[in-house]
């Protein structure tokens, strides 16, 4: 999606006033006793982490970098083989809310971006983000193209109130220059596949 200064048109529509309340960063539930054990019962940890790295079916993987919002536009890495996070959405093994990662289709300068693959990604591979020590899991779900003036509204990608899941963003369709850029999202998302670890 080259555009002049690198940014991607990935309109957020003011849903940072839509994150929930921070949550722990491990969720500990308890459960039950373990026969013949004292002490303290067996608990199933969920652990909650900035991605730092994502890695796409068949192995590729890229650096992930913190990406803000700036009048209500998400701010992408201006280099094209970099993913930016939205730091208004969830961390991976939140227990809801979307995971938001967006890159660059391609750039003027270097070509292809890492985002590209996202167009050979197919419904139950799997994606993986990394961070802290820790990885989580997600089985792809659904694979839509949206215009981009309803990827804020109607295809909820920025939803914080939802189950939790991950949402992978690039740019697709046609090429149009007098507007800046392509004129469809390619909206990925995927679910959990267990407790991040």
């Amino acid at each position: 999606m080259p555009t002049p200064t690198g940014t991607a048109g990935f309109r957020t529509a003011g849903t940072p006033s839509a994150v929930p309340s921070v949550v722990p960063s491990v969720v500990q539930p308890s459960g039950p006793a373990l026969p013949g054990r004292t002490g303290t019962p067996a608990r199933s940890q969920r652990v909650r982490f900035v991605p730092q790295e994502v890695v796409l079916p068949g192995g590729a993987r890229a650096s992930v970098l913190q990406a803000t919002t700036v009048d209500g536009e998400l701010q992408v890495p201006v280099r094209a083989r970099h993913v930016g996070w939205w730091d208004g959405g969830a961390q991976a093994g939140d227990p809801f809310g979307s995971v938001v990662l967006a890159g660059h289709v391609d750039s003027k300068t270097e070509g292809l971006g890492f985002f590209a693959r996202l167009l050979a990604v197919r419904r139950g591979e799997v994606v993986v983000l990394r961070g802290a020590g820790h990885k989580a899991s997600y089985r792809v779900e659904s694979i839509v193209s949206v215009r981009k003036d309803a990827l804020a509204t109607s295809s909820g990608a920025f939803d914080q109130i939802t189950g939790h899941r991950l949402v992978l963003i690039t740019c697709t369709g046609a090429y149009d220059a007098s507007r800046g850029g392509y004129e469809n999202n390619l909206v990925v998302t995927a679910v959990p596949m267990g407790l991040a670890q």
